[in-house]
């Protein structure tokens, strides 16, 4: 097994190769607006750091989102591109449940917690969890200040973009590829199509016809 897992449902870049045991190598860069010149490049440099290739792959893990179209759309792009030249299955995963088994990874609350990511607009994409990471609400978007979640820890950029909305901040604040893929490989996540989860339409949208000022 050689899994090749990439998230950039956030501004995070994140890239991870797994051997099915352990991760082999990977990479995190953090700019909302480098999406595109950064993920290949990052693919190549974790594949030249495990000594692999694209042919040595056996499965492709990506984040599905919910998160911002542009952004998502270029890991989904890439997964699935990659996907169809290689012949590979590309497994898709909510990237609010990756962030959620980065929770239990790096330091468990022993609690219910919840995830948010920045929605912009002043809102997250969120979902709730109960102690052990099994998702218990969500994934959805809304206002920070409506979700009733002062009492609960948050991991996720939103729980630091709006902190009166959750009691504290967890760890990690962007999705991890090497979380994913170890996920992925532990069979412990919900696994879905490669398809982007939005929830919500895109800002730019194709412009409406034009009615004529004309009349009979």
């Amino acid at each position: 097994m050689l899994l090749l897992a990439l998230d950039t449902s956030t501004p995070a870049v994140t890239v991870a190769l797994h051997d099915g045991e352990r991760v082999l190598a990977d990479a995190t860069t953090v700019d909302p607006r480098r999406h595109t010149e950064l993920l290949m490049p990052l693919v190549t440099q974790i594949l030249a750091e495990a000594g692999a290739t694209r042919s040595d792959l056996t499965e492709l893990a990506v984040g599905v989102g919910p998160g911002p179209f542009t952004g998502l759309r270029v890991g989904l792009a890439a997964a699935r591109t990659m996907g169809a030249v290689l012949d590979l299955p590309v497994r898709g995963v909510c990237s609010l449940d990756i962030l959620a088994y980065g929770v239990l990874a790096t330091d468990p609350p022993g609690e219910p917690f919840a995830v948010a990511t920045d929605a912009r607009r002043r809102e997250v994409y969120w979902a709730a969890y109960d102690a052990g990471g099994a998702r218990t609400g969500g994934p959805d978007v809304g206002p920070a200040a409506d979700l009733g979640t002062t009492a609960t820890p948050a991991a996720g950029a939103g729980a630091r973009l709006y902190p009166g909305a959750f009691a504290r901040a967890l760890d990690p604040e962007y999705p991890s590829a090497a979380h994913l893929a170890a996920a992925v490989a532990a069979r412990a996540v919900e696994i879905l199509p490669p398809d982007p989860l939005y929830l919500r339409r895109p800002d730019a949208t194709p412009p409406s016809a034009r009615k004529s000022v004309l009349t009979r």
